[in-house]
């Protein structure tokens, strides 16, 4: 019985797996393999549990890296924004990281905590 079979109206190959031919089918290589960062990754799980018709869609056409990738960059830039700004409004500076860093610290980690809150909710959950 023959192990590989392609059907000459379709073009597609066949490969017996048991009693059955089975299609072979392979994923689209994507375009430029760019790292994927921590958002992009809870995005991902996101996508996977509440999005599951966009995250097929976009694993089948080969785009969900590059897609991946975006939201990563666009969350961390927001981050880092966020960062900056909270801490220019509420006067966490240089000087009290000199003068007495354990405060710093503390509304530092109060700060990126709180900004780690609103890029999920705007850039990873929507």
């Amino acid at each position: 019985m023959k192990q590989h079979y392609i059907d000459e109206k379709t073009g597609i190959s066949y490969t017996l797996q048991g009693d059955y031919y089975l299609p072979d089918l392979a994923l689209p290589a994507e375009k430029g393999n760019r790292p994927v960062g921590v958002w992009g990754q809870r995005h991902l799980r996101y996508l996977k549990q509440h999005r599951r018709i966009l995250y097929i869609n976009l694993l089948t056409s080969g785009r969900l890296n590059g897609y991946l990738a975006d939201i990563d960059e666009q969350a961390k830039d927001m981050f880092f924004r966020l960062v900056k700004q909270m801490a220019e409004r509420e006067g966490v500076t240089e000087q009290l990281k000199a003068e007495n860093p354990m405060e710093w610290v503390g509304k530092m980690n109060a700060l990126r905590e709180a900004a780690m809150e609103i890029v999920s909710k705007e850039n990873l959950f929507t």
